[in-house]
């Protein structure tokens, strides 16, 4: 069901007046720059459509809400603590599943400094009220929900939470975030906590005590473990004590880019080994390689293919990290809590103003899906990296 998705033209947080909150003029959800569609033969755009139609389409990791149109405003945006979901945008999507991961480093409801646990809590209960005045996003608790979503037309919406550091030193936390649906944690986003260690800092600790202690409450309560922005060592860790496989939601490779954003073999091979999978990012300015120097689908693809090469079909899926509006200005403005120049390397590449063929989640699902067809990988292939891969490792981490 990736076509003819049932959106019946709601708008976030459209059970309320104009004037129970400060409205702000929104991004465009699509066409916010001029959409660029990898060019296909009639034959293969029939095929696109098919593949489309047939097969369960998960984004591991993306945040499908919309920025204001004018970034001058985003702090006093972030403040009010209603993250728009970009409902319209994700209906003209081939997505069956979305893990959204919410305003993360952004939440800066309370603190300048972000990734406090009253801010979660807020950014969270907002988005759950506002997915309680809808029917066309489903809050995906189980794995059955995906597959309720992709029958009915619908999405399946996994609510994430992509570090750690709100928990403290509680691991009665984890439950609570299970309790209000949530089912992916990051374990360190970039910057080292109480956990273990983030690949923004200069020495890799390793897992902690209590880091060992809350991943298997993680495993205890059912909720899938990320280990993107988590140090290479902190993630061996993970991997060797985790009951279950693991996600590395939104990463390339970092053989094909020096950066520490991106994951060396040694922890793709890891992750694979035990089941895991993982997700290609393409946040901007992330999989860059010294072929395409500029930010695009096609630098994303190579990664993706040479992931491929490295660990096999079965452990590869997608997970974009893309959003409506201006990312590469809110990088910019959120530098310091999203750990951007920390972890970007040093090489020389070319800057973009936004990341030609994956601009936002629909453009993103699209393109990936095009590519896949233009390269004429086989449907069975298609079918693992869209959603296949991902369903599985998750009939084995949720359990109910």
């Amino acid at each position: 069901m990736g076509l003819n998705k049932r959106y019946d033209g709601y708008q976030a947080y459209g059970y309320l007046d104009e004037k129970d909150f400060k409205r702000f003029k929104m991004a465009k959800e699509l066409e916010r720059v001029e959409e660029y569609l990898v060019s296909l033969q009639p034959e293969e755009e029939e095929r696109v459509e098919r593949l489309a139609r047939d097969n369960i389409f998960i984004s591991l990791h993306d945040h499908p809400t919309r920025l204001p149109e004018s970034l001058d405003e985003v702090f006093e945006y972030t403040r009010v603590g209603r993250d728009h979901c970009a409902y319209k945008g994700l209906s003209k999507s081939y997505y069956d599943a979305v893990f959204d991961n919410m305003l993360d480093g952004t939440t800066t409801i309370t603190s300048a400094n972000g990734w406090k646990w009253e801010d979660i809590l807020y950014d969270l209960g907002m988005r759950l009220c506002d997915l309680a005045h809808q029917d066309f996003l489903i809050h995906c608790k189980k794995v059955e929900d995906i597959h309720k979503a992709y029958r009915e037309g619908k999405i399946a919406w996994v609510a994430s939470v992509e570090g750690a550091a709100p928990i403290e030193n509680e691991l009665d936390r984890i439950d609570i975030l299970y309790g209000f649906g949530v089912r992916m944690m990051g374990i360190t986003y970039s910057e080292s906590n109480n956990l273990g260690s983030g690949i923004k800092e200069d020495k890799d600790g390793g897992l902690t005590a209590f880091g060992k202690k809350a991943v298997r409450r993680l495993n205890k309560v059912g909720m899938a473990i990320d280990c993107s922005h988590t140090g290479y060592k902190t993630t061996l860790d993970v991997i060797h004590e985790s009951e279950h496989p693991i996600f590395l939601t939104h990463v390339g490779a970092r053989a094909l880019w020096d950066s520490k954003r991106l994951s060396p073999d040694e922890v793709l091979k890891a992750c694979a080994q035990r089941g895991g999978v993982i997700g290609i990012e393409a946040a901007p300015h992330t999989t860059l390689t010294k072929n395409h120097l500029k930010h695009s689908i096609d630098s994303y693809m190579e990664h993706f293919e040479y992931i491929v090469d490295l660990v096999g079909i079965d452990h590869v899926a997608f997970g974009p990290d893309a959003l409506y509006g201006d990312h590469v200005g809110i990088h910019n403005l959120y530098a310091s809590q999203l750990s951007t120049k920390k972890t970007q390397g040093s090489l020389e590449f070319e800057k973009v103003e936004y990341v030609k063929g994956l601009e936002n989640p629909t453009e993103a699902s699209k393109n990936i899906l095009r590519w896949l067809v233009k390269k004429n990988y086989r449907d069975s292939d298609i079918t693992k990296v869209l959603g296949g891969n991902i369903l599985s490792v998750l009939d084995k981490v949720w359990r109910s």
